[in-house]
């Protein structure tokens, strides 16, 4: 992963037990005063929500523990590897696309980060500037053009 990528996720697990713990430890505690556990709503979103909030620990946890940060700026070329920021032209519609290809951990498209393990990410990997690659879609096959290849 990217050490952005490393930096967001050891903030949302910092957030989860700084932060989401405490709350919910005072949500169990207040909805424990209100009575019968058994008929107690807020009892039971509120342990519903610790039991989310402990999985995400424990996965950010391991995920932080084997993760392999690659920084981008020490590659370079015009050759699409992880860590690159790809801009495509699509074939069709014309229309410009920027991607950097980060870990699946640290994907988000709307942000234009995108997973290594998706399909336009495994169809632009080796591929280089002028290269047009075709990618499989639901309504068949999309064609881009690769514009740049920029590592910063």
């Amino acid at each position: 992963m990217t050490a952005s990528g490393l930096r967001r996720l050891e903030d949302e697990l910092r957030r989860l037990k700084s932060e989401e713990r405490p709350a919910i430890i005072r949500a169990i505690a207040e909805a424990r005063e209100h009575g019968d556990l058994s008929e107690n709503a807020e009892y039971h979103a509120a342990r519903e929500r610790q039991s989310f909030v402990e999985g995400r620990v424990m996965e950010l946890e391991e995920i932080l523990a084997t993760a392999e940060v690659i920084d981008p700026s020490t590659l370079s070329g015009d050759q699409v590897k992880f860590g690159a920021r790809v801009q495509l032209i699509d074939e069709e519609t014309e229309k410009e696309a920027s991607y950097q290809i980060v870990g699946v951990y640290e994907a988000d498209i709307r942000a234009g980060l995108l997973s290594v393990s998706s399909p336009l990410a495994k169809s632009l990997i080796g591929k280089s500037v002028g290269d047009t690659v075709s990618v499989p879609a639901p309504g068949g096959d999309r064609m881009y053009e690769i514009v740049s290849v920029i590592y910063a």
